[in-house]
């Protein structure tokens, strides 16, 4: 993307479910939606005891999730955010973490962005007691952004482009090793196109084989598609308005390899963010619009466990809810996360700016 867009990189870098949602510590009245016949739940914040931005996340339960943020920081909890363990690997102070990627309690892989050696990539297997480098960047050219896994051994890694074309890297052996994919499948990308480092959301997978990569910052927001683990790719305009380096899409999810969200805008906080969401029901060939979509400029978004109409996206300004598969959105919390994951027990996280995360309560 040039110098100008890696630099704004860096900076950001069951329906029972759903009925309500609020934090507490955002508003003495917190805003309740009501439905018939539903409970009601509300973002939780937990005291992480740290001041990191966390733009990566991974929820593995509603008891254990796993944070990485600003001044090489990684976290780990598995008591469900009472208490938070500090399990950064040593020497990463000057590092950027913007994606985990967490197998369980002891099983993760960590991402760190920026332009050549600041990209790295780091895996533990004793819940961050210890940590191994498995990949350091040395093409100057290349700025990894996101991590995204099939299953415990499977999975990518994607740099903004790098001579014309996306970068991917690949391991088959849960991140121990990595190896960088021929570009010869890769769609060309578009003048001023790239990823957004900013919820650990740009690459996602969904199944054994199906991965899609989220852009911005060219003419048009695109999503990229690969059915073969990254081999070779398609590409589809995204409805989500882009053409300039701050805006584009920014976050994705896959309830399955057909349906999916898309989420972005412009990420500036004076510069308002228009159709910034998007739904697919063709596995990313082709996107509509959100007849109301989300309110602002959103980075993190969700499908939550057990439905299949219901999601969460995450920005900034606040969380929006969908309860129809992401046609309609409506704001219902207005506290700052960059970032959504939920685990197959229902449980869904949230984290972002000085330290913050969060769980949805029941």
């Amino acid at each position: 993307m040039g110098k100008t867009r890696r630099m704004l990189s860096v900076g950001l870098g069951g329906m029972a479910l759903v009925t309500a949602l609020a934090v507490p510590a955002q508003a003495s009245q917190p805003e309740r939606d009501h439905g018939p016949g539903h409970g009601s739940v509300a973002w939780e914040v937990k005291d992480s005891g740290s001041d990191a931005r966390f733009r990566g996340l991974a929820a593995v339960s509603r008891s254990t999730a796993w944070v990485a943020g600003t001044k090489g920081t990684v976290l780990r909890t598995s008591d469900g955010g009472r208490t938070w363990k500090n399990v950064s690997p040593p020497g990463a102070g000057a590092l950027e973490f913007r994606d985990v990627e967490a197998f369980d309690g002891r099983r993760a892989v960590v991402l760190a962005i920026g332009e050549g050696e600041a990209s790295r990539v780091y895996r533990t297997e004793d819940g961050g007691a210890s940590w191994s480098e498995s990949f350091r960047n040395t093409d100057p050219k290349a700025f990894y952004d996101c991590l995204a896994f099939f299953d415990p051994r499977h999975g990518l890694a994607v740099s903004d482009p790098v001579d014309g074309k996306y970068r991917v890297l690949s391991t088959a052996d849960g991140g121990r090793s990595w190896r960088v994919l021929p570009n010869e499948g890769m769609p060309a990308a578009k003048t001023g196109e790239a990823g957004f480092a900013a919820s650990g959301q740009c690459l996602v997978a969904s199944g054994p084989r199906d991965v899609w990569l989220a852009t911005g910052g060219g003419a048009t927001g695109r999503v990229l598609h690969s059915s073969d683990r990254g081999l070779t790719w398609t590409a589809a305009e995204s409805t989500i308005p882009a053409g300039d380096p701050a805006r584009g899409v920014f976050g994705l999810a896959f309830r399955d390899r057909t349906h999916g969200l898309a989420v972005g805008g412009d990420y500036r906080a004076d510069q308002p963010s228009h159709r910034a969401a998007a739904v697919t029901g063709d596995g990313g060939r082709t996107w509509r619009p959100s007849a109301t979509p989300v309110a602002a400029y959103r980075s993190g978004v969700a499908w939550l466990p057990h439905t299949r109409s219901a999601a969460l996206a995450v920005g900034p300004a606040g969380t929006d809810l969908t309860r129809d598969g992401g046609r309609t959105w409506r704001t219902v919390d207005t506290g700052s996360y960059d970032t959504v994951d939920c685990a197959a027990d229902g449980g869904c996280w949230a984290a972002g700016e000085r330290g913050r995360v969060a769980r949805l309560g029941r």
